[in-house]
């Protein structure tokens, strides 16, 4: 039996419009009103060769393929009543970044330029150290920031030692790590504490931070404002001896002055010498002496409730590791495989950034890492602020007693006025007194004459008579 093709699908009742008004969905032009002819040919060629191709595809199957060829038929023309059917397509336009979220306004990233604005231009921190020779002071200092501060540094002999006095060193250095710049200002006190009249030790040192609170003072109070130079101690590393029981007479003479000025923090020098217990020990007399002398030393601050465990517990440890009990140490030594700075003995080897040898990392990570910010802000608002507030009262009190002296002044110089006044005016009482009496004088010879006279005439009259 011969294949019969299947009919040709049945033309659409509306010819689809490529330009009318009713827009493109799925692929397919709407219909409309206004559709011109050539639109219309272009469709009607369209359906024309898709009914050819078509029926070149059904001509070369088996005949038993009719009703798939029905199937697909009625598929195509439903398909194309949905898209139809469909509401119209259009590009979306493209959308500026701005205008992604509307309840965006833009003040979240004030962190980020006080940022690029605070490495632009740096940082400043000024840190003083205190103590005795020997202790470790500049072992210490060049193994906190790695480098060499006192590379041409000459130590005294005995005899330069004896009458000697302490002066104030000053050394400055920029470090730079990943982008971030630091101008560090270590000030140096040679001599503390080796003399053998070690009374007037603290006034060099309470002279230094009063000098420059000072002059910052005198910066921020003039027209000039905007390149302060600040040079204001933000720290002071204390050195304690560890072969004391306690705080020393000395020790407690300079902390007692000191603490309300300056940030103090107490180190344990070399502490490679004590053992734990004894460090222990150590750390609960000093503690208690500064207790029994009412002085406090900085105050770290209290984390906040949104802070996570692991920095809530690192600030507990630091807060328990005061006084730090610290070992330096500018060698690189070899350990198990490992380079390590440390301190070679003949019994073994003291790492220096072991927690279970030394106070090191601790004092590190408190005085870099987490706290010196804080250091500044305490040193700006409160140290600095206790100066500034003495210094405006001295202002006031001086320009008031220059007042009440000039008022005195004033005053004085008007009641001498009134005094010269009513003095020259008593003297010309005087002298119109005495020349009334001088008038009255003469009035009464005047008369004694003229009576004298009369009676002299009257005798002469009397002789003549006789």
């Amino acid at each position: 039996m011969k294949h019969q093709p299947p009919p040709p699908p049945l033309p659409l009742t509306q010819p689809p419009s490529l330009s009318g008004g009713g827009g493109v969905s799925g692929g397919v032009a709407g219909s409309g009103s206004g559709s011109s002819s050539s639109s219309s040919s272009m469709v009607a060629n369209a359906i024309s060769s898709l009914n050819g191709n078509a029926n070149s595809a059904t001509s070369s199957q088996p005949t038993n393929n009719n009703h798939n060829n029905n199937i697909i038929s009625s598929s195509r023309g439903s398909s194309f009543e949905a898209a139809k059917c469909r509401p119209p397509l259009y590009p979306k336009p493209k959308t500026p970044s701005f205008d992604k979220d509307r309840d965006y306004i833009g003040f979240a990233t004030l962190p980020e330029q006080v940022h690029r604005k605070s490495v632009k231009r740096g940082f400043e921190f000024t840190l003083m150290v205190v103590g005795e020779s020997g202790l470790g002071k500049s072992t210490l200092i060049n193994s906190l920031f790695l480098g060499d501060l006192y590379k041409n540094r000459q130590m005294p002999n005995v005899e330069e030692r004896i009458e000697k006095t302490t002066r104030v060193e000053k050394k400055t250095m920029d470090i730079e790590e990943r982008g971030v710049r630091l101008r560090l200002t270590v000030v140096d006190t040679p001599g503390f504490g080796d003399a053998i009249n070690c009374e007037d030790s603290w006034r060099v040192c309470t002279s230094y931070i009063d000098e420059q609170f000072r002059q910052y003072f005198t910066d921020e109070s003039g027209l000039n404002r905007r390149n302060i130079q600040d040079n204001r101690v933000h720290c002071c590393l204390y050195f304690v001896p560890p072969w004391g029981h306690s705080l020393r007479q000395m020790d407690l003479d300079l902390i007692r002055r000191l603490h309300r000025k300056v940030n103090i923090v107490l180190v344990i020098g070399k502490a490679d010498c004590l053992n734990k217990q004894e460090v222990r020990k150590l750390k609960e007399r000093i503690l208690q002496d500064l207790e029994d002398n009412h002085i406090q030393l900085y105050q770290f601050p209290e984390c906040d409730s949104d802070e996570d465990d692991d920095f809530k517990q690192q600030d507990r440890e630091l807060k328990a590791s005061i006084p730090f009990a610290v070992v330096g140490s500018n060698t690189i030594l070899e350990v198990a495989g490992k380079k390590v700075r440390g301190r070679q003995y003949p019994w073994g080897v003291v790492n220096v950034e072991d927690p279970e040898h030394s106070d090191f990392i601790k004092l590190r990570t408190f005085l870099i890492s987490t706290h010196m910010q804080d250091l500044k802000d305490t040193t700006q608002d409160v140290h600095y602020e206790n100066f500034r507030a003495q210094c405006i009262s001295q202002i006031s009190q001086h320009a008031l007693r220059e007042r009440g002296k000039l008022k005195r002044d004033s005053i004085s110089s008007t009641n001498g006025f009134d005094a010269a006044i009513s003095e020259t005016d008593r003297l010309l009482l005087q002298k119109d007194e005495e020349i009334r009496r001088m008038q009255d004088m003469l009035t009464q010879m005047q008369e004694k004459l003229k009576q004298t006279h009369l009676m002299e005439m009257k005798k002469n009259d009397s002789v003549i008579d006789v």
